[in-house]
Parts: structure tokens; sequence; C-alpha cells
């Protein structure tokens, strides 16, 4: 296994307890299906077992395969700017088929978002290096695919079944 580095930190982007006896974090890409199969999952989690379970995303657009992957990761952190990372989160991964300029501006005005500044966000690229950020600490922590899931600082193995992912929360 492989630790997690750096551990989660006030800027990351999370859900659930601060003190919840487990902390998932995921490295995940938003065009990446396996990534879009597991988001429900993990909110079914957190329903769950809301006093357990500490939830934390990091970016890891892998844009080899996922061209749009970055730009809306970006997008995810102009959200963020705006104090609503999580709706756009799930939305993002609800829609991942259109991914470009013009629909992630648009789901951010469908979600009350400042559309306008977050176009002036994706034109000037103000948050490529917080994007970036999450993408060198997912190389130090060793990913290599999306999902890649660490459960209290050690990663798990490859789960191609989110039900799998499921299934490991609840026995821990």
């Amino acid at each position: 296994m492989t630790a997690l580095t750096p551990p989660p930190g006030p800027d990351d982007h999370t859900r659930g307890r601060a003190d919840a006896r487990f902390t998932l974090v995921e490295y995940g890409d938003f065009e990446c299906p396996h990534c879009a199969r597991a988001a429900p999952v993990i909110r079914q989690a957190l329903q769950e077992y809301p006093d357990r379970i500490r939830f934390v995303f990091r970016h890891y657009p892998i844009v080899i395969s996922h061209r749009d992957a970055h730009f809306a990761a970006q997008a995810a952190e102009a959200a963020a700017a705006q104090g609503r990372f999580w709706e756009i989160h799930d939305l993002l991964f609800e829609r991942q088929a259109a991914l470009g300029r013009e629909a992630l501006v648009g789901y951010a005005h469908e979600l009350g978002l400042d559309a306008d500044r977050v176009r002036a966000d994706l034109d000037s690229g103000a948050h490529i290096e917080r994007v970036d950020r999450d993408l060198e600490s997912g190389d130090a922590s060793g990913v290599r695919w999306t999902p890649t899931f660490y459960l209290n600082g050690d990663r798990l193995g490859p789960l191609p079944d989110p039900a799998e992912l499921l299934s490991l929360i609840r026995s821990a």
C-alpha cells in the first residue's frame, strides 16, 4: 500500500465530520466513468454513517484520455470560490458527457452561481494551480488511475465495482 501525501488539510474539499473515525480520500476525474459510478455510493455511505466517515475529494484529471477533465476541475474550483464545490461536484458527475466551457458556465448559472465570474476564472486560468497541486499530491501518493481511494491514509486496491467500495466502508 502507498500512503497518502499530504494528509487531509484545511484546503481540501470535505464532507462529513472532521473528527470522524474514518477518512476516505478520493483522487477523481470528472470525466472518468468509474468516478461517476462511485459518487452516489460515497453519498450513500455518508448518509448511512454521518458520524463515522469524512470524505475528501482531490482532483486527478487524466487529460491524456479525458480532454475536458482539467477544465472541469477548474470549474469546480471556480464554484468552490463561491462556496458551492459539492453542488457542482455532483452535477459534473451526473453530466460528464458535456464538460466543455459553455456547458460548465451553464451549470454554474443553473446552480445560481455568478456565471460571469466562473467564465472569467476559466478564461484566466485562476484555478489551474489549485488543480495541479492536487495532481502533484496524487503523484506523490502513488495515484495511477481514477478513482483512487485512501482509507485513513492507506491506498485501497483497485475497486472496479462501486458496491465493493460500499461493502468495504460498511465493514470498516
